[in-house]
């Protein structure tokens, strides 16, 4: 199998390219790329039309457009890894879903996939419990909260579908008995740690995941993308890849 890599020239599209062989490249895409078939390197995804079993897109949310475009013409599976997508981009995302496969998921990490089916598990088990999630991330990280966070919190409100998103809790007043709050902090390198916190004022029980290293993400995605390969339409995510 061969993979389109978008964002090629960035952090975790670079690291991507370095865990595959060269046959499993089918093309890095990214502007600061010369073109240079030769290479493997194009500007542009319009400058590609060569084979290719799936794209990976480790852009930027605002290249969603233009990913789904080039995958909807060519009926390509994508994996979009990108975070931070408006209402506008993710009903595109949506409405490609019905004529192609896509991977999406606020993160490519197995072990936070894990984490938020836990969290779920955890708040059916103690229906009163007070929940909080902290999640920490590098001092660069543009979005906040983190797509992480909000997707544990989804999880979360599938067990509680009346609760309520507190995001940086920062006036008076007491907590209500609903919510579930969520806390961002920003320092240093951080690559993202995510706790989750639940109490019943009788017991505590903390839920953590930590990466420790950035490959963790490019490993998902390329468990994605082998996945989704050759899927019928539609819009997929970590729970259907761990079944």
């Amino acid at each position: 199998m061969a993979f389109i890599i978008n964002g090629a020239a960035g952090r975790m599209g670079r690291m991507l390219a370095e865990m595959l062989p060269a046959e499993a490249i089918a093309a890095r895409v990214d502007p600061a790329l010369a073109n240079d078939p030769a290479a493997g390197t194009y500007s542009s995804l319009s400058e590609y039309d060569g084979p290719a079993d799936a794209l990976i897109d480790f852009s930027h949310h605002a290249a969603t457009k233009a990913v789904l475009d080039y995958c909807l013409a060519r009926r390509l599976p994508a994996v979009i890894c990108t975070t931070g997508h408006d209402g506008r981009e993710q009903a595109a995302i949506e409405e490609a879903a019905d004529e192609i496969p896509i991977f999406q998921s606020a993160n490519m990490s197995i072990g936070v996939a894990v984490l938020a089916d836990l969290a779920r598990r955890a708040a059916e088990a103690f229906p009163g419990a007070d929940i909080e999630i902290i999640e920490r991330h590098h001092n660069q990280k543009l979005d906040v909260p983190s797509g992480t966070a909000l997707l544990l919190a989804r999880r979360i409100r599938e067990a509680r579908p009346d609760a309520e998103f507190v995001v940086g809790r920062h006036e008076n007043g007491k907590r209500q008995p609903r919510e579930i709050g969520i806390h961002s902090l920003r320092y240093g390198s951080e690559v993202g740690t995510h706790e989750i916190i639940l109490s019943t004022g009788r017991e505590t029980l903390t839920l953590k995941h930590e990466a420790e290293n950035r490959a963790l993400f490019a490993d998902g995605a390329l468990a994605a993308a082998r996945f989704i390969a050759g899927k019928a339409p539609g819009l997929y995510d970590m729970r259907d890849m761990l079944g």
